[in-house]
């Protein structure tokens, strides 16, 4: 595809969440938007600016790598989500759980490699992610990243990850120059790093702390993007998005959580993995909204500014603002796809009542015989990152398909060109 011309053309930016297997939800998302959506409603489905972290960084470099194609993106992304089955992803056996304490004890001798300066690829993880590593080597043509860069197709695409030593955001971004936007702040939590993004880019993004294994990048060390970023909002905005369509992987939380599901879930800590999910959760499933209310929060002091002091208060501010070394501002349109269903629900409906579906490696098995068998169909956070089965991401790809649907007119307005249509 390619984009369409015009000066007043907005530039769009896609943000894409991190999750695990969650990530089925955002393959079915794209599948309506860039498929179906362009046959029902003759809109061009182009993206500027792809930002993703973990599971969303392999799809920002899917998006990116074939947005020369025309049609069938989609469903082939959810093709490959729908060809999983847990056994074949990641290793896990019954010897892997006898030999734990060996994995242990071999840190050790990891540890001794890296103070004689020896560097290995990977450091320890739980579980073996080999396979995995394969299907995303296979899955993204990557050679089409460059190719779609230089031809102006693609203005940035964006990977986040982790930096162990420093615990910083770095932002691997390529772009045709290689070179950082000149206006980009400093920061020193969030590092913004020119590169060519490969597949060990996104295999770092995608290292779930302590199950996948930490992924060597030059000579640093990187975990999942999502422990500092895992809605990479903020980048998008950075590199000059006009309007920003977020794909998020947590369902929406209510203002306050009810006491008998709060009391629930407490009595539920004793399960260590149960324990372990909301962890994952706190850490790497941070919700949209506080980025979101930000935008929008810019947005509503514009509009009240122009309606109390003319068209040209957006100029008069940034020109103060200018003047005193500060950043420009400006209304960036933005709207959020999210799943409708508590997938964390949608893992343990499945694990409790539906196991005939898939076949169980020894991890899945370990999971069961920790937990407790009366609470397991209401929430099993853990597993809906690793249940890399088309069990469960087959239903989830078609929620996220629905529910892209059911903002059908949202997403018309927003691949739209009218400057002064705002979301």
């Amino acid at each position: 595809m390619s984009p369409q011309d015009g000066e007043d053309r907005p530039k769009r930016a896609i943000v894409l969440s991190g999750g695990g297997a969650r990530g089925a939800y955002e393959a079915g998302v794209l599948q309506f938007i860039l498929d179906e959506l362009p046959k029902r409603q003759n809109v061009d489905p182009h993206f500027d600016i792809i930002c993703g972290t973990s599971v969303g960084a392999i799809h920002a470099a899917f998006i990116a790598a074939t947005a020369d194609e025309e049609e069938g993106r989609g469903p082939r992304l959810v093709k490959m989500w729908d060809a999983l089955h847990v056994e074949e992803v990641f290793k896990f056996t019954t010897r892997d759980i006898i030999s734990m304490p060996r994995k242990l004890l071999g840190v050790r001798k990891v540890a001794q490699q890296l103070k004689e300066g020896r560097r290995p690829d990977r450091l320890f993880g739980i579980l073996d992610t080999t396979p995995l590593e394969n299907l995303v080597l296979d899955a993204i043509p990557w050679e089409g990243i460059r190719r779609n860069i230089n031809k102006g197709l693609v203005e940035s695409l964006c990977v986040t990850a982790t930096q162990l030593a420093t615990g910083r955001a770095i932002l691997f971004n390529e772009n045709k120059d290689l070179q950082n936007p000149p206006d980009w702040p400093p920061d020193n939590f969030i590092r913004l790093q020119p590169t060519r993004i490969s597949p060990v880019h996104t295999l770092a993004s995608a290292a779930i702390p302590l199950l996948f294994p930490s992924v060597r990048v030059g000579a640093r060390y990187y975990a999942d993007g999502g422990l500092r970023l895992n809605t990479p909002l903020s980048p998008a905005v950075r590199l000059g998005a006009d309007r920003i369509l977020v794909i998020g992987l947590s369902h929406g939380q209510p203002r306050e959580t009810p006491e008998s599901l709060a009391q629930q879930r407490t009595a539920g800590f004793g399960n260590p993995l149960f324990l372990f999910g909301k962890v994952l959760n706190a850490l790497m499933l941070s919700p949209v909204d506080a980025d979101i209310a930000r935008v929008r929060l810019i947005n509503n002091i514009i509009d009240h500014g122009e309606s109390a002091f003319g068209a040209n208060f957006l100029e008069r501010l940034n020109t103060a603002s200018q003047n005193e070394g500060g950043r420009p501002l400006k209304y960036i349109q933005n709207m959020v796809i999210r799943p409708s269903k508590d997938v964390g629900m949608m893992a343990g409906e499945l694990l409790a009542h539906r196991q005939d579906e898939f076949k169980m490696n020894a991890f899945l098995k370990l999971f069961i015989k920790a937990s407790d068998e009366h609470s397991i169909d209401k929430e099993a956070d853990l597993l809906s990152y690793l249940l890399f089965d088309s069990a469960f991401t087959t239903p989830l790809a078609q929620l996220g398909f629905a529910d892209a649907q059911a903002q059908e007119a949202e997403l018309t307005q927003f691949f739209s060109n009218e400057p002064s249509a705002k979301l």
